[in-house]
Protein backbone atom coordinates (compact mmCIF):
# COMPACT_ATOMS: atom_id res chain seq x y z
CA UNK A 1 0.00 0.00 0.00
CA UNK A 2 1.46 3.19 -1.01
CA UNK A 3 1.01 6.26 1.30
CA UNK A 4 -1.30 8.84 -0.30
CA UNK A 5 -0.27 11.76 2.11
CA UNK A 6 3.32 13.63 1.69
CA UNK A 7 5.41 13.36 5.15
CA UNK A 8 3.77 17.30 5.74
CA UNK A 9 0.52 16.40 5.01
CA UNK A 10 0.73 12.83 7.08
CA UNK A 11 2.00 15.45 9.95
CA UNK A 12 -0.54 17.98 9.85
CA UNK A 13 -3.19 15.07 9.77
CA UNK A 14 -1.74 13.55 12.91
CA UNK A 15 -1.49 16.98 14.43
CA UNK A 16 -4.96 17.45 14.40
CA UNK A 17 -5.78 14.40 16.17
CA UNK A 18 -7.47 15.48 19.52
CA UNK A 19 -6.52 13.45 23.26
CA UNK A 20 -9.75 15.12 25.21
CA UNK A 21 -12.92 16.51 23.86
CA UNK A 22 -13.24 13.97 21.10
CA UNK A 23 -16.64 13.03 19.68
CA UNK A 24 -17.04 9.27 21.23
CA UNK A 25 -15.37 11.28 24.77
CA UNK A 26 -18.49 14.01 24.16
CA UNK A 27 -21.07 11.21 23.58
CA UNK A 28 -20.63 9.56 27.00
CA UNK A 29 -20.36 13.06 27.86
CA UNK A 30 -23.55 14.09 27.56
CA UNK A 31 -25.10 10.24 28.56
CA UNK A 32 -23.53 10.78 31.80
CA UNK A 33 -24.79 14.28 32.46
CA UNK A 34 -28.56 13.37 31.10
CA UNK A 35 -28.40 10.45 33.91
CA UNK A 36 -27.62 13.25 36.64
CA UNK A 37 -24.26 12.83 37.66
CA UNK A 38 -21.67 14.99 38.16
CA UNK A 39 -18.15 14.59 37.15
CA UNK A 40 -14.62 16.81 36.71
CA UNK A 41 -12.71 16.36 33.47
CA UNK A 42 -9.18 15.39 32.99
CA UNK A 43 -7.96 15.43 36.58
CA UNK A 44 -4.34 15.91 35.71
CA UNK A 45 -3.20 14.95 39.61
CA UNK A 46 -4.49 11.52 38.78
CA UNK A 47 -2.38 8.83 36.19
CA UNK A 48 -3.79 8.64 33.29
CA UNK A 49 -5.37 12.18 33.24
CA UNK A 50 -8.83 10.25 33.85
CA UNK A 51 -11.84 11.55 30.98
CA UNK A 52 -13.99 11.67 33.72
CA UNK A 53 -13.77 11.69 37.25
CA UNK A 54 -16.57 10.81 40.08
CA UNK A 55 -14.81 12.21 43.21
CA UNK A 56 -17.48 11.17 45.98
CA UNK A 57 -18.07 7.64 44.04
CA UNK A 58 -14.28 7.26 43.45
CA UNK A 59 -14.70 6.03 40.37
CA UNK A 60 -13.59 7.17 36.78
CA UNK A 61 -14.41 6.82 32.98
CA UNK A 62 -11.84 6.09 30.56
CA UNK A 63 -13.02 7.14 27.05
CA UNK A 64 -10.38 5.08 24.62
CA UNK A 65 -10.40 5.21 20.97
CA UNK A 66 -9.80 1.79 19.45
CA UNK A 67 -7.09 2.37 17.43
CA UNK A 68 -5.10 4.20 19.93
CA UNK A 69 -5.71 1.71 22.62
CA UNK A 70 -5.03 -1.29 20.23
CA UNK A 71 -9.45 -2.57 21.00
CA UNK A 72 -10.35 -6.15 20.32
CA UNK A 73 -12.58 -4.57 17.44
CA UNK A 74 -11.53 -4.56 14.16
CA UNK A 75 -10.59 -1.17 14.01
CA UNK A 76 -8.24 -1.50 16.91
CA UNK A 77 -6.55 -4.59 15.19
CA UNK A 78 -5.41 -1.88 12.59
CA UNK A 79 -2.03 -2.16 11.26
CA UNK A 80 -0.58 0.72 9.78
CA UNK A 81 0.87 -0.23 6.51
CA UNK A 82 3.96 2.55 6.65
CA UNK A 83 5.96 2.85 9.27
CA UNK A 84 5.03 -0.24 10.90
CA UNK A 85 7.14 -0.94 13.25
CA UNK A 86 7.22 2.78 14.88
CA UNK A 87 3.09 2.24 14.99
CA UNK A 88 3.26 -1.02 16.64
CA UNK A 89 5.20 0.12 19.78
CA UNK A 90 3.88 3.02 19.94
CA UNK A 91 0.57 1.27 20.46
CA UNK A 92 1.92 -1.47 22.67
CA UNK A 93 3.77 1.28 24.98
CA UNK A 94 -0.28 2.93 25.06
CA UNK A 95 -1.46 -0.38 26.51
CA UNK A 96 1.44 -0.94 28.93
CA UNK A 97 0.60 2.87 30.25
CA UNK A 98 -2.98 2.43 30.12
CA UNK A 99 -2.46 -1.00 32.23
CA UNK A 100 -0.28 1.10 35.03
CA UNK A 101 -2.62 3.59 35.31
CA UNK A 102 -5.09 1.33 35.96
CA UNK A 103 -3.06 -0.63 38.54
CA UNK A 104 -2.14 2.95 40.18
CA UNK A 105 -5.31 4.14 40.56
CA UNK A 106 -6.54 0.73 41.76
CA UNK A 107 -4.37 1.09 44.53
CA UNK A 108 -5.58 4.86 45.33
CA UNK A 109 -8.90 3.20 45.48
CA UNK A 110 -10.06 4.22 42.46
CA UNK A 111 -12.69 1.97 40.29
CA UNK A 112 -12.17 2.42 36.60
CA UNK A 113 -14.30 1.52 33.53
CA UNK A 114 -13.20 1.85 29.87
CA UNK A 115 -15.93 3.01 27.12
CA UNK A 116 -14.47 2.07 23.98
CA UNK A 117 -15.24 3.99 20.51
CA UNK A 118 -16.70 1.59 19.13
CA UNK A 119 -19.23 1.25 22.09
CA UNK A 120 -20.38 4.73 21.83
CA UNK A 121 -22.35 3.40 18.72
CA UNK A 122 -24.54 1.26 21.03
CA UNK A 123 -26.37 3.68 23.37
CA UNK A 124 -28.88 1.58 25.44
CA UNK A 125 -25.83 -0.76 26.18
CA UNK A 126 -23.64 2.14 27.56
CA UNK A 127 -25.75 3.51 29.46
CA UNK A 128 -26.56 0.11 31.14
CA UNK A 129 -22.88 -0.39 31.67
CA UNK A 130 -22.53 3.17 33.73
CA UNK A 131 -25.69 2.73 35.57
CA UNK A 132 -24.19 -0.31 36.98
CA UNK A 133 -20.64 0.99 37.06
CA UNK A 134 -22.16 4.51 38.68
CA UNK A 135 -24.66 2.63 40.76
CA UNK A 136 -24.44 4.67 43.90
CA UNK A 137 -25.23 1.94 46.54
Amino acid sequence: MVDVFNPEQRSRNMAAIRNKDTRPEMIVRRLVHSMGFHYRLHRRDLPGTPDLVFCALRKIIFVNGCFWHMHSCPRGQFSPATHAEFWRAKLEQNVKRDRNNRKLLSKAGWSTLTIWECQTKDQQKMRERIEAFLDRN
